[in-house]
C-alpha cells in the first residue's frame, strides 16, 4: 500500500512517500481505507525517536475512513488497549502510530472497539481531526476536570488543536472561557471560536490581567494547562480551584508555593489521551450540544507529510494540521 515511511529518527526529510506492507489480518481487528489523517505533536515526538518505534515504521494516529469489511464510514481512535481502570491507562496502553503502524497510509488496522461512526455533519477532513484531540480535551474537561454550565475556565496557549476544542467544548456547555497567547491575532481567533477574552503571556504580569478577567476578579473554576506553565497559571485560580496539566512543551519543570497551595484547597490534576469511554462522551457532548466542528488549519496532501510536519512545527498553526489521502 502506498504510505509516508519514516526509515530514521529525524527532522521531518525523514518522512518519504513509498510502498509499505498491507496490514495483515488480525481476529479482532478490522482495516479502514482512509479518506484523511491529521496531524498531533505527539506525530513529531515519535518522528524524533522518543517512543523508540520501530523502523521503518508509518506513523499517525488520527484518522477517517471507510471499513473495507462493512463499509461503514468511521473515525479512528488512536487509544489502543488502554486497560479496566478508568482512572488512568495500563500498562499495555500505546497511541495508535507509536508502535502500531499509523494512519499516515492507504489503509489501517486498529482492534474493532477502535472505531466508532463517523458524526454526519463532519466532513472528512474535520472527522480526522477530531479523534485525539478530541478525547484528550473531553477527558481534560469532564472526567478528570469536573467542568459545568455556568463556570469559567482559562485555557493557557490559543491557537493549538488542544485549545481549539477546549474552546469548542466548554463554550458549547455553557462555560465561560479565557484564553492566552502570544499573538492578537490567535486571541481574536479564538474569541471568533467561543472565547469570551483573552489576555497576552508574553507579559509577564499576565496571570493578574487573566484573573482580572475571571468572574469579579477572584480567579477562575478551572485552568486548562497544555504547555506546561502552571507553576503560574496556577495564580489565577479561585480558591478550590482546579487546574488540568497536560502538556510540556512550553515548560519541563514547575516551582510550586507548597504552603499556598494547600492553604488555595487547589486540585492539580494530570491527564493524557483518554480512552474509548471518553470518546463515547465527547460524541455524547458533541450530538447534545451541537459543538462546532475542529478548526482546521491548512490541509496537505498524504504525500507531503514533510511539508506539513515543518508548517507544524513552526508554531503558527491555529487549530489542525490534516492529510488527505485522495
Amino acid at each position: 500500500m502506498h504510505a509516508v515511511i519514516m526509515s530514521e529518527y529525524g527532522d521531518a526529510r525523514v518522512l518519504q512517500p513509498g510502498e509499505f506492507p498491507n496490514p495483515p489480518p488480525r481476529p479482532g481487528w478490522v482495516p479502514v481505507a482512509l479518506r484523511a489523517s491529521a496531524l498531533n505533536w505527539h506525530d513529531v515526538l515519535v518522528r524524533q525517536g522518543r517512543y523508540s518505534s520501530p523502523l521503518p515504521h508509518v506513523i499517525g494516529a488520527d484518522g477517517a475512513g471507510v471499513r473495507t469489511d462493512t463499509g461503514e464510514h468511521v473515525v479512528v481512535v488512536p487509544s489502543l488497549h488502554w486497560g479496566d481502570r478508568a482512572e488512568a491507562p495500563g500498562p499495555d496502553f500505546e497511541i495508535l502510530g507509536d508502535h502500531t503502524p499509523g494512519t499516515y497510509a492507504e489503509t489501517v488496522s486498529v482492534p474493532l472497539e477502535c472505531v466508532a461512526a463517523k458524526p454526519p455533519r463532519l466532513s472528512w477532513v474535520e472527522a480526522a481531526a477530531l479523534p485525539l484531540v478530541g478525547v484528550t480535551t473531553f477527558r481534560a474537561l469532564f472526567s478528570r476536570g469536573r467542568l459545568r454550565g455556568g463556570e469559567s475556565m482559562l485555557v493557557i496557549g490559543a491557537g493549538g488543536g488542544i485549545a481549539t476544542m477546549a474552546v469548542a467544548l466548554a463554550a458549547a456547555v455553557g462555560a465561560t472561557v479565557t484564553v492566552t497567547s502570544s499573538s492578537a491575532d490567535t486571541i481574536e481567533r479564538a474569541v471568533a471560536c467561543g472565547a469570551r477574552a483573552g489576555v497576552l503571556h508574553h507579559d509577564p504580569a499576565w496571570p493578574e490581567h487573566a484573573r482580572a478577567l475571571s468572574p469579579g476578579g477572584g480567579g477562575f473554576d478551572l485552568i486548562l494547562d497544555p504547555v506546561g506553565r502552571w507553576s503560574e497559571s496556577i495564580t489565577a485560580l479561585r480558591p478550590g480551584g482546579r487546574l488540568v496539566v497536560l502538556g510540556a512543551n512550553a515548560e519541563q519543570t514547575a516551582h510550586l508555593d507548597i504552603r499556598g497551595f494547600y492553604f488555595g484547597q487547589f486540585d492539580l490534576l494530570g491527564t493524557t489521551m483518554g480512552s474509548l469511554r471518553d470518546f463515547a462522551g465527547l460524541l455524547e457532548v458533541m450530538d447534545q450540544y451541537q459543538v462546532r466542528p475542529p478548526v482546521v488549519d491548512r490541509v496537505f496532501a498524504l504525500d507531503q507529510a514533510a511539508a506539513a510536519h515543518e508548517y507544524l512545527e513552526c508554531g503558527r498553526t491555529f487549530g489542525k494540521c490534516v492529510l488527505t489521502h485522495e
